[in-house]
């Protein structure tokens, strides 16, 4: 398949760029392997969930990654980390009128410096003075790196809402953003419906956010993203599969994270620290997940790629169709879909 096969038209009023009064207001769209569509609410979420269900979230919290300041030549510099390497020192993306070099200082807004060590690839390696945790520094003076396409900037509302309730471990720079649509409440309803609750952690990279530029899809190079997986959940997961029970992702990082652990350890997901860089295109034979609860995803890219595998290209391009017809609000802020696996898609993964 080409990236031209996942393009659509989206009216731009249909991109959400605030978040609804409550996270559970939203919309879910259903979409199941007999290609019928149900509309109904988020907070109908739970009655979807049966009895012996494992539904798995990820708990990774959005740090303020989005840095400014200045070059000690005084041009303006903004520094969006793309992921903490240690307390001292992170990888990241930097825009200035004149790229930094190695051994440059930047003068960060808060009265702190980073100091160009190097570079990867595209991205800049920062370090900071010796004693300057960089995530204490961005927590006070940095802002919340909400997507391109939200045309505004952050407010102090949006290190709630751009953050899931069950946030917990800092470390990335973009939301889980299916995971947006829950409350405790919520979590407790799909806990009295006989479902366990499990949580992994995948930090989601700022590289979620890079187009596909290439016509084949073999020669996209996909990002690499660290995640953790307990011996807990990882026995809780492998025991449903044995049993034959279900297996619910909350989310793509959610998915990418389990089907990626399965994949490095003969379909069985591990007890580990690790990196993946799974990229899923339709043809992928999933081993892990049997639901996918998601928001809408942009045109060509990666995700869109990821849910067409899982659900079925034809099935899922006809249902965004559907959802741009009654008026679904999309992206990260927008409304969701639960999808069903359609087992007759797929098997190839990158």
């Amino acid at each position: 398949m080409k990236r031209q096969d996942f393009a659509y038209t989206l009216p731009v009023e249909l991109i959400a760029s605030e978040p609804l009064k409550s996270r559970t207001d939203s919309r879910l769209m259903i979409i199941t392997p007999d290609r019928s569509i149900q509309h109904a609410q988020v907070s109908d979420f739970a009655e979807f969930v049966q009895p012996g269900d494992v539904v798995v979230a990820n708990n990774t919290r959005v740090f303020p990654a989005r840095l400014f300041g200045q070059k000690v030549s005084g041009g303006y510099v903004e520094v969006l980390i793309e992921r903490l390497l240690t307390d001292e020192s992170v990888r990241a993306f930097v825009r200035a009128s004149k790229s930094p070099v190695p051994g440059g200082i930047l003068l960060m807004d808060g009265g702190f410096h980073l100091t160009v060590t190097g570079r990867d690839g595209d991205l800049f390696l920062l370090s900071s003075e010796p004693g300057v945790r960089i995530l204490e520094m961005a927590e006070l003076y940095g802002h919340i790196p909400l997507p391109p396409y939200i045309k505004r900037d952050d407010t102090d509302d949006d290190r709630t809402r751009y953050q899931t309730v069950f946030a917990k471990d800092a470390g990335a720079v973009a939301a889980p953003t299916a995971g947006l649509h829950l409350d405790h409440a919520l979590i407790d309803r799909i806990q009295a419906r006989g479902a366990t609750w499990c949580e992994i952690t995948l930090h989601v990279g700022a590289g979620t956010f890079n187009p596909v530029r290439v016509d084949d899809l073999s020669d996209h190079a996909m990002h690499a993203e660290w995640y953790q997986i307990s011996d807990e959940v990882a026995s809780l997961i492998n025991t449903a599969k044995a049993e034959g029970r279900r297996v619910i992702a909350i989310g793509t990082t959610t998915l990418r994270c389990l089907e990626g652990s399965a994949l490095a350890n003969a379909g069985r997901v591990a007890e580990e620290s690790n990196e993946t860089s799974i990229f899923i295109t339709p043809g992928y034979s999933f081993s892990v997940v049997d639901l996918l609860f998601t928001n809408f995803h942009l045109p060509e890219s990666t995700l869109l790629m990821l849910v067409s595998a899982f659900g079925g290209y034809a099935r899922l391009m006809a249902s965004y169709q559907d959802a741009i017809i009654n008026r679904y609000r999309f992206f990260s802020y927008g409304d969701a879909c639960l999808i069903t696996l359609d087992r007759g898609a797929g098997s190839h993964a990158s």
